[in-house]
């Protein structure tokens, strides 16, 4: 239990969309980014987790990046995690070599989420689920959700539940 409740590490995130980045942002539109690890048994929460949230907010880019070390095979990023997230209309599902761009935007852990809004400033940055693996009702969900909405909540932030992203897990999520 103290595991299921212990938050992962996250590093800096840049307070404005990184003019370096290569993942897609449209001027006029709010995106959301998460950052994966294919083989964390906590990513699929996430991810289902990031499904409940876009169905309930319209107008929102989304991404989902899985880690890949390039010490490991051309495949290594297809599992159920990739496909979950695949399945979900309007995301777009792209290999992060490396790592570059999860160090680019801090984060540390899979299952990290920024939000940016439609000129490419932070809005949101952490976790979308309550503990680790556990789908529900969860307070990162519900800010963005705000955020979104026009509101002005009272934190921008929550604690990211996963396995770290320069772990090389070897679960059975394939």
């Amino acid at each position: 239990m103290q595991y299921e409740n212990t938050p992962g590490a996250r590093g800096e995130t840049p307070l404005t969309w990184p003019r370096d980045s290569t993942i897609p942002f449209r001027r006029g539109q709010p995106v959301l980014v998460m950052f994966a690890h294919p083989r964390c048994p906590c990513t699929r929460a996430s991810i289902s987790e990031m499904n409940r949230l876009l169905a309930r907010c319209e107008n929102l880019s989304a991404h989902v990046l899985f880690i890949k070390p390039s010490s490991t095979p051309t495949n290594w990023t297809e599992t159920a995690s990739w496909k979950n997230a695949e399945a979900i209309p309007g995301v777009d599902v792209l290999v992060d070599p490396d790592g570059r761009e999860a160090r680019r935007f801090g984060a540390e852990s899979s299952g990290y989420v920024v939000v940016y809004d439609k000129v490419g400033q932070l809005l949101f940055h952490g976790g979308i689920t309550g503990a680790r693996g556990l789908e529900g009702d969860n307070a990162g969900e519900e800010l963005i959700a705000k955020f979104l909405s026009g509101e002005k909540p009272e934190r921008a932030s929550t604690p990211v539940f996963g396995c770290s992203l320069n772990d090389k897990c070897n679960d059975s999520s394939k």
